[in-house]
């Protein structure tokens, strides 16, 4: 996969899904560009798509999200420089921000004959696979979309379907800094401790007996994103029968 907002291809059958990294945006701006590209799926143009980032800090509450599951006011994280949305996606709050990968994939399910629960299984297979890439075993959760590795929640899911066509997405913690999920309960888990692919990698370091490798530098976040979205056209290309994913040339992964 190319950088710097490149798109490269991988074959679904006779679909596309375009890959593109954004960098770092802002949420609105982010937003509005998901919706522009689902109305032009939703009108029979365009092509699926996903597209990989990293947020400025925000706060996204999902459409039935309840407030009681924020801890402060929104003039208080406003003072804290994180924005707060109310989203159409299903789930409840949760952050994003620099360190923290966000993947909005843009698939016109209905013409694929893809099913929700297969999206969302195949969004949880990119949160896990991309774990596993850097030696973190994550996993499912029965009634708990998203990944966990044991009580500490790693990894977010969160949809929104529109005349077939699905968006929002994925959301995996990579870096160290967590602090702002001690400012909400994460997806409407109260007490839950959230963790990233670099603590737990910490921790994976310090059960070796490898207390040099403690505290090294996260995985770029462009990096996973590349791993997340080889794996998740992995996990779709096997719901179309006769599926073939070509070789993301030029990802470095």
């Amino acid at each position: 996969m190319g950088s710097g907002g490149g798109y490269a291809q991988v074959m679904q059958e006779t679909r596309l899904l375009g890959y593109r990294w954004l960098g770092r945006v802002g949420y609105d701006e982010a937003h509005a560009l998901q919706r522009r590209m689902v109305d032009e799926r939703v009108e029979g143009g365009g092509a699926d798509a996903f597209l990989a980032l990293e947020h400025e800090p925000v706060l996204t509450l999902g459409k039935n999200a309840t407030l009681a599951h924020l801890h402060l006011t929104e003039a208080e994280y406003a003072a804290r420089g994180i924005a707060l949305r109310r989203v159409e996606r299903g789930g409840e709050v949760t952050y994003h921000g620099p360190g923290h990968l966000v993947a909005y994939p843009i698939v016109d399910l209905r013409s694929a004959g893809i099913s929700l629960r297969q999206h969302i299984c195949a969004l949880e297979d990119a949160l896990i696979a991309a774990c596993a890439h850097y030696g973190v075993a994550a996993e499912r959760r029965d009634g708990a979309p998203g990944c966990w590795i044991g009580e500490r929640k790693i990894g977010a899911v969160g949809v929104r379907v529109e005349r077939g066509v699905a968006w929002h997405g994925l959301a995996l913690n990579v870096g160290r800094d967590l602090e702002a999920f001690n400012l909400i309960n994460p997806c409407g888990h109260a007490g839950v401790v959230s963790t990233s692919i670099a603590l737990e990698r910490d921790w994976v370091a310090v059960a070796a007996g490898d207390r040099a490798a403690v505290g090294a530098d996260a995985p770029q976040v462009a990096e996973v994103a590349q791993v997340a979205a080889r794996a998740y056209a992995a996990a779709i290309g096997a719901y179309l029968e006769g599926a073939t994913i070509s070789d993301m040339s030029g990802s470095g992964v």
